[in-house]
């Protein structure tokens, strides 16, 4: 049976530097020459890295072409105004993680996403948010544009998934 694991001291004992004020040290030096922590893939770049703003938002365009929702109901559904969206598509405004936008764009792209994975083509997709529902009692392209029906269409597409 192993013994105990030792702490490692809060101090290290060459330099009685602590160990924090080492690694941020470290990784301002690396930083300032252009190396990450960030694992490297073979044939990727890590100056390449895309980040989450542009994914996220790209999802979110990408999403709403492919079920065919207007800017308009887009807009109502991130909470943001039709001309953010039109920004949003001519890529000149990104989602930002600090706002609720960010939390009902990952909701969307959820959205999107099962109901891909459940009937698996975009033409059956936006035929069933067209649709009248009875277990949403709604039609979901209509609850969609106020949170808490965006909420229940998530919801009712996890457990629709989890039967799957």
């Amino acid at each position: 049976m192993p013994g105990p694991r030792r702490k490692r001291p809060d101090v290290n004992p060459t330099t009685s530097t602590p160990p924090a004020a080492l690694a941020s040290a470290a990784t301002d030096t690396s930083a300032a020459r252009g190396e990450t922590d960030a694992p490297s893939h073979p044939g990727t770049s890590s100056a390449a890295a895309p980040d989450a703003a542009a994914v996220l938002t790209k999802a979110v365009a990408r999403a709403a072409e492919r079920l065919g929702l207007t800017r308009a109901l887009l807009a109502k559904v991130l909470g943001v105004s039709a001309a953010s969206v039109t920004r949003l598509y001519a890529g000149a405004y990104r989602l930002a993680p600090d706002r609720k936008e960010w939390e009902l764009a990952l909701l969307f792209v959820r959205l999107f996403r099962s109901l891909d994975s459940i009937v698996g083509d975009e033409r059956t997709a936006r035929a069933w948010l067209g649709s009248e529902n009875r277990a949403l009692n709604a039609r979901p392209v209509d609850l969609i544009g106020h949170t808490e029906g965006l909420v229940r269409v998530v919801h009712y597409l996890d457990a629709a998934r989890g039967r799957i």
